[in-house]
């Protein structure tokens, strides 16, 4: 039998991380399901799914939790694995975004899907220079779910319409996996 586990971490960005934490998920025979990983500034941050023997969770979790003491900020929550029954029906999409950079881009898409009922599973956000003038360039990819009630409905033209007000291009489409 096994037990989940959604791990946190976050602290100063130095090599050999990745390879500590997975380290000790192995020695507790667990899994790596899922994983987000990035370096953000000079901070480090990290997101997994961690699959573990039942027998083996509770070991594993103070053994995570003791990385504490190498300046990281850990959390461990107990969850289910797979996908929500609450989102079953529901069509996922991929929303890509990409335009000049300014404050308010994820504010104003993400209140744009909250209004409309629509759950964001994953988005990574980016800025970089672009590379003749040096502009910043704004790119987000997300992935999110649309509830049954929006699927004859114009929700993609209405998004454009948001991105057009904020200079940026949206591109929308189905998302296969």
């Amino acid at each position: 039998m096994q037990k989940n586990l959604v791990l946190t971490l976050s602290g100063p960005d130095r090599i050999g991380i990745v390879e500590q934490v997975t380290k000790l998920v192995l020695e507790h025979n667990g899994n790596v399901d899922a994983s987000r990983m990035a370096r953000l500034g000079g901070e480090f941050a990290m997101l997994m799914l961690i699959a573990v023997p039942t027998e083996n969770f509770d070991s594993l979790r103070e053994r995570l939790r003791a990385l504490r003491d190498d300046g990281f900020k850990i959390t461990t929550r107990r969850t289910e694995r797979g996908h929500s029954a609450k989102y079953a029906g529901w069509m996922p999409y991929q929303i890509e975004v990409n335009g000049a950079d300014h404050e308010g881009i994820i504010h104003h898409l993400a209140r744009y899907l909250a209004e409309q009922g629509i759950n964001i599973e994953t988005m990574d956000t980016g800025m970089f220079h672009a590379p003749m003038s040096g502009t910043p360039l704004f790119t987000m990819t997300a992935i999110v779910v649309v509830p049954p009630a929006l699927f004859n409905q114009d929700w993609r033209g209405e998004l454009v319409d948001v991105g057009d007000k904020l200079n940026v291009d949206i591109e929308i489409t189905p998302y296969t996996g």
